[in-house]
């Protein structure tokens, strides 16, 4: 695990608040592809510092189960949130493990999928947890955008990517797999949940005052993908 999550958890939790990718773009993209949210059981699923379970406390959600597999993240959680939600450490890779059959109306899996190498046990278990007729909302990293990162050239391979990012001020690893959308589509489609809706999202006008280069970049090149999956029974 990167020590963007784990050493810099706590910087990272608050550079997120407002930054362009995750505040302007990615959480009010996710968000529009979620219903109403009063009364139902709710897994942030890769919960971070918990900038959307706090959201999802002010929906009138009935409860917050809040997983992630960085100690450091979940402690940020229980310290802000403390018995509003249950929060607790997980490998995603490994599903969810701790959760009942048939218990969750919403899954909320905000930029996580593309640190996992295999999908089609993670999209199995989300089948698995989720009530019928309850749905999964997720973003990852967008295939078209990732391919530029491709050493093999080969779109259809899944690449493990290395990169340095600034998000916390100074440079830090990060590791990533890079994946066709073939791949990602297959992997939900093997679990029985069906695809109900698909999103390139978009950035927030607002982005414009913080860096006019990469507002203008992010309105004509795709960055992350959002995906609704619904379990239909």
């Amino acid at each position: 695990m990167s020590d963007m999550y784990t050493k810099h958890a706590s910087k990272y939790g608050e550079v997120v608040k407002e930054n362009i990718y995750n505040a302007l773009l990615e959480r009010p993209s996710t968000m529009a592809m979620l219903d109403n949210l009063s009364g139902k059981r709710v897994i942030d699923m890769g919960c971070g510092s918990g900038i959307y379970t706090e959201w999802f406390l002010t929906q009138g959600v009935e409860s917050v189960t809040c997983i992630d597999a960085s100690t450091d993240m979940v402690e940020l959680v229980k310290a802000k949130m403390g018995d509003q939600v249950n929060a607790y450490v997980q490998d995603l890779s490994l599903g969810l493990p701790n959760e009942a059959d048939n218990s969750a109306d919403v899954i909320v899996c905000p930029l996580v999928l593309h640190y996992i190498e295999d999908l089609k046990p993670v999209f199995q278990e989300v089948y698995r947890v989720l009530k019928p007729e309850g749905y999964m909302v997720f973003s990852t990293h967008h295939p078209f955008a990732d391919f530029e990162c491709s050493v093999t050239k080969n779109y259809f391979d899944r690449e493990l990517i290395e990169e340095e990012w600034n998000t916390v001020g100074e440079p830090v690893t990060v590791r990533f797999f890079r994946r066709s959308l073939t791949e990602i589509t297959e992997a939900i489609s093997a679990s029985g949940l069906a695809i109900s809706k698909i999103s390139e999202g978009e950035v927030d006008e607002r982005a414009k005052a913080i860096s006019e280069d990469i507002y203008h970049h992010l309105k004509a090149n795709p960055n992350f993908i959002f995906i609704r999956c619904d379990k239909l029974r």
